[in-house]
């Protein structure tokens, strides 16, 4: 294989792999601090039961994140130098951002807020909860922004050593597509994590419907979702819109467009597409509902892929795929939060073991979809890692292909290590139901194990 297949490959997979915990620490993060809170406004131990329970499953979700996070940077020098070149001047300095003002926010209130509840006391701990959930975010911010800016490229200059350079940071950092990919993402990380919990309340549920704390996790994770899901479709629409108009190529492809419709495009809801013969095969359509959807026109003209030349186009039938997935997913969250909402009103919500079990197949399905939307958003971005002005095959490394192949085998290894081990321990934290007298993450692994005297006891004298 080509070494940009293969540099493609591992940057795709290291980044499928790896986005399934940040996007599970972002939307965690905030359930933590609402249960803190109502902790404290009320007085009631079992919002502390929940908050030690998922403080575990944070602890061990965080630190799967960080690891696998750690070689996505130095792929940018290995793989990717000619794209470090080019874009370092603008890229650099908002991954170091993100550095300074999320992760040392991060990593200097996560000991506090994992360790501090019985040691600092609860107004300090509950600021450390704060700013642990507010620095998800930032990171989210800036993150978002450096990719959203390589999606809609504004605010730079190109000097004379071909380097793009920041003319005007604000336009850099608030390009035209970021608040929409912003709210997106943010959105995704919230229904993400409640459909997690609500299926995690749903699995004790089945179990023991009198556990009151699988009563409330579940309650708070469908109320989540039935207000998270119809909002997301709003930000997906606003966010389609934007893509149309500063990267339409990426959106016929989504569409299955080939050809152009000037009267009114048909929406395609499944289909084939078939690249050599440029059409769609098999296709079922529902009429000028497309043009509905992204003009707000039923008669809106709508361009075709054959307007634009062959090698602008992304690989149509992963873009068109993993699109119809996302969205499939979409609606069927919104369909199990209509179901919860329906119990709730009927008082069944705690006593419908159908709704559990379909709680629980639903569980997977926010991890999924963002992966889908993802793969939308990076293939269909392609043949460019920054669209309109520098191509993919300018910005790989000058590789040979057994060098590239090794080290995507290594991080295949390390990833699939790394990833199963944390999801193992994750889902054997989750087996357990919350109960009276919860522990926090300090039961996570003894201190003894590492040969040191656990702090809690105090040392001899004479010792240093």
């Amino acid at each position: 294989m080509e070494p940009l297949v293969l540099a493609r490959a591992q940057f795709g997979f290291t980044v499928a792999v790896h986005i399934i915990f940040p996007v599970f620490s972002i939307g965690l993060a905030s359930y933590l601090a609402v249960l803190e809170t109502l902790w404290l406004k009320t007085g009631r131990d079992v919002y502390l039961q929940l908050f030690k329970y998922w403080l575990k499953i944070f602890a061990t979700g965080f630190a799967a994140g960080v690891v696998s996070g750690l070689v996505m940077s130095y792929q940018f020098g290995t793989n990717w130098s000619q794209f470090s070149d080019k874009a370092g001047p603008v890229i650099g300095p908002l991954m170091a951002y993100e550095v300074l003002s999320a992760f040392f926010l991060e990593a200097g209130f996560l000991g506090v807020m994992l360790f501090g509840l019985e040691r600092v006391g609860k107004k300090l701990h509950y600021l450390a909860t704060l700013a642990v959930a507010v620095g998800t975010f930032i990171s989210a911010f800036w993150i978002l922004s450096a990719n959203s800016w390589m999606q809609t490229p504004q605010g730079y200059a190109i000097n004379e050593a071909g380097q793009f350079v920041p003319a005007d940071w604000l336009a850099v950092i608030f390009n035209p597509s970021f608040p929409f990919r912003l709210a997106h993402m943010v959105l995704a990380a919230y229904l993400t994590t409640a459909l997690a919990v609500g299926a995690v309340g749903a699995f004790h549920l089945l179990r023991d419907r009198t556990n009151e704390a699988s009563r409330i996790m579940f309650s708070m994770a469908m109320g989540m979702i039935a207000v998270v899901a119809p909002l997301q479709i709003f930000a997906g629409d606003a966010h389609g819109l934007n893509t149309l108009e500063h990267q339409p190529i990426k959106i016929l492809a989504m569409e299955g467009h080939f050809d152009a419709h000037p009267d009114g495009a048909p929406l395609i809801l499944f289909g084939w597409p078939n690249e050599d013969e440029a059409r769609v095969d098999y296709a079922i359509e529902i009429p000028k509902l497309s043009s509905l959807v992204l003009k707000h026109d039923p008669n809106g003209a709508l361009p075709g892929l054959k307007d634009y030349p062959r090698s602008e186009w992304p690989v149509v039938p992963v873009v068109f795929w993993s699109f119809r997935a996302m969205v499939g997913l979409g609606f069927a969250m919104l369909a199990l939060a209509l179901t919860a909402l329906w119990a709730r009103v009927r008082g069944r919500l705690y006593d419908s073991p159908w709704l559990h079990r379909g709680a629980m197949l639903m569980g997977p399905a926010g991890f999924a979809a963002v992966v889908c939307g993802w793969v939308t958003t990076e293939v269909g971005r392609q043949p460019y890692t920054i669209y309109g002005l520098l191509r993919t095959d300018h910005s790989v490394s000058p590789l040979d292909s057994p060098a590239v192949a090794a080290s995507l085998a290594a991080f295949a290894l390390v990833y699939f290590t790394v990833f199963s081990a944390g999801v193992f321990y994750i889902l054997r934290l989750m087996s357990h139901a919350p109960h009276p007298g919860e522990s926090g993450p300090e039961t996570l692994g003894p201190i003894r194990t590492a040969g040191l005297t656990p702090i809690t006891e105090e040392m001899p004298h004479h010792e240093p």
